[in-house]
């Protein structure tokens, strides 16, 4: 859980706007970015009758929208966005089963209106219609919203011989705790911003435009540190206070897309470029966590608490030296410490790049607190990334008890959808 970094972010488009003042224009035509730029030049008030919408000369010193609101990620493009990108402040997973009724015509008009009001959101822009206004006054705010299949959407569709074997049900794990109604579903969707009013939009949109041909089956909301909380950038903490993320597979590395992305060439064809998304709620037992020292912390861990560094030293992304030893002639990296055992060179090679998110959801009924981890890992397939490692961790992973698997899914991810087009355009209507 703590030991592979976060996916780089994209260089950000700036999207600005420096025309005159426009008054009169329909709801349904007015971006967000558009809205912003005119708001820079000349001020938005709201007018006293009937809370009508109103221009007004704005001070010169105003201060500009900054660029973590300006910040904007493509829809269209080879994968779908949301798997890049570098870590959000805000984020909500939300899992949906179609109705009865619904099939593959109803699914196919589902995920186009879902692809254009993502296409739209990710813009800046408002939603084509009965927009809410929530993120009126934000920009894009790297938006980024991705959509993926459950198993049981082949069979809801009657497209079974379209459903890929890497999406066969997770093995059990002896440490899962799951809870049936909050795992898996038919349609999973991922949202991130950097902005909670501009995240928030964003689901209310998608689950409007589910309307009457699926209802949310689950629906998880997590954080991470905001951009520019530090004064450099950094490797994401956990709710342990944990550095977590330092070995994750990095874009530039040669191997990268082929761990992570499925290649061009796949079988079934409407997986190309795909990844394979598997999502577990990991709750922190932090009232028994916090109760151990930092240096008992450490040796669970693997990592100095203090800067993520390796215990046998050096800087965070100096290399492990799992076979040194102390004064005593005892490992100083445990065997069962959670860095040592996630390593792919101690799982055959099994890597997948980590982007979660953290939870907390008050006080659960046990009375201590009902909070944790968002995990989200992509791989080309899960059967050579997430699976060989959860299966090592589950033989005697020293953070196995203080954390406990709540839920759990796995979803198809198709690769992202051209200009024109819809993601999974290719399965609905192949």
């Amino acid at each position: 859980m703590a030991d592979q970094s976060i996916p780089e972010a994209r260089t950000a488009e700036r999207a600005v706007n420096d025309g005159a003042a426009e008054s009169a224009l329909p709801k349904e035509g007015l971006s967000r970015r558009r809205l912003l730029g005119t708001a820079g030049a000349t001020g938005l008030v709201l007018g006293a009758a009937g809370g009508a919408v109103g221009y007004t000369a704005r001070p010169a010193e105003a201060t500009p929208l900054t660029s973590l609101g300006a910040e904007e990620a493509m829809f269209h493009g080879k994968h779908q966005p949301g798997i890049l990108q570098g870590l959000q402040a805000r984020g909500h997973l939300v899992a949906f089963d179609l109705a009865a009724g619904a099939g593959r015509k109803g699914a196919a008009a589902l995920l186009r209106r879902w692809s254009q009001t993502a296409r739209r959101l990710m813009a800046g822009e408002a939603t084509a219609s009965g927009d809410t206004d929530v993120a009126r006054d934000a920009g894009p705010s790297a938006l980024t919203i991705t959509f993926g299949f459950g198993h049981s959407f082949f069979t809801r569709t009657g497209l079974e011989k379209q459903r890929p074997v890497a999406l066969d049900p997770l093995p059990a794990f002896s440490s899962d705790q799951l809870d049936q109604a909050r795992s898996n579903g038919d349609l999973w969707v991922q949202i991130g911003a950097d902005d909670a009013l501009v995240a928030f939009h964003a689901l209310r949109a998608i689950q409007k435009d589910a309307g009457a041909a699926a209802k949310v089956r689950w629906q998880m909301n997590g954080f991470n540190r905001s951009p520019g909380a530090t004064a450099q950038p950094m490797t994401a903490r956990n709710l342990m206070g944990q550095i977590d993320g330092t070995r994750n597979p990095k874009p530039a590395e040669p191997d990268f897309d082929r761990r992570i992305f499925v290649p061009a060439s796949a079988d079934p064809a409407w997986m190309a470029n795909g990844s394979y998304a598997v999502v577990r709620r990991i709750r922190m037992l932090l009232d028994d966590w916090e109760q151990l020292t930092v240096t008992a912390q450490e040796q669970v861990i693997g990592r100095r608490k203090a800067n993520g560094a390796p215990l046998t030293g050096g800087s965070e992304t100096t290399a492990m030296d799992l076979e040194k030893t102390d004064a005593k002639g005892d490992l100083v990296v445990p065997l069962n410490a959670h860095s040592r055992i996630t390593r792919p060179d101690q799982n055959g090679g099994a890597a997948m790049l980590r982007r979660p998110w953290s939870f907390h959801d008050g006080i659960g009924t046990d009375g201590v607190p009902d909070a944790g981890l968002l995990f989200v890992c992509w791989q080309a397939d899960p059967l050579r990334g997430f699976v060989p490692v959860q299966r090592k961790l589950d033989r005697g992973d020293a953070l196995s008890q203080y954390i406990r698997h709540e839920s759990s899914g796995l979803f198809a991810v198709p690769g992202g959808a051209a200009e024109g087009e819809y993601v999974g355009q290719g399965l609905l209507e192949g």
